[in-house]
């Protein structure tokens, strides 16, 4: 059985791009559009791991983050965002992976993903 992969995007070309690479590694992928939408997806849906941005609207991915701890403490998350400023912000200490996108390859975040939950 493949592995659950909840994608919290806004960007519509950056989730389709991170879906289309996490299926070819053969993990189902869930993506949302913002930070609400993927805390409700979270309360219907079990996933293995979570792929959060940064800057959203409605709710940062800090605060989504925050809500994902708070409903599955032990879900692991990999924050993936294209501003590495908020690396020293202490909530993002919480994800259990900090990765500044890559305008070339999405080959770190599968590598992190496979880190974490195999294949």
């Amino acid at each position: 059985m493949a592995k659950k992969i909840l994608v919290i995007e806004d960007e519509a070309n950056q989730r389709i791009l991170i879906r289309e690479t996490l299926e070819k590694h053969g993990y189902e992928v869930y993506p949302v559009s913002n930070g609400e939408n993927g805390l409700k997806k979270l309360q219907d849906m079990d996933f293995d791991l979570v792929v959060v941005d940064i800057k959203m609207p409605k709710m940062s991915g800090l605060e989504t983050l925050a809500g994902i701890l708070g409903q599955r403490k032990n879900l692991p998350v990999i924050i993936y965002t294209s501003y590495p400023q908020y690396k020293t912000d202490f909530m993002s200490w919480a994800a259990d992976a900090f990765i500044v996108k890559s305008s070339t390859s999405l080959e770190e975040l599968v590598s992190k993903v496979k880190e974490l939950i195999g294949d």
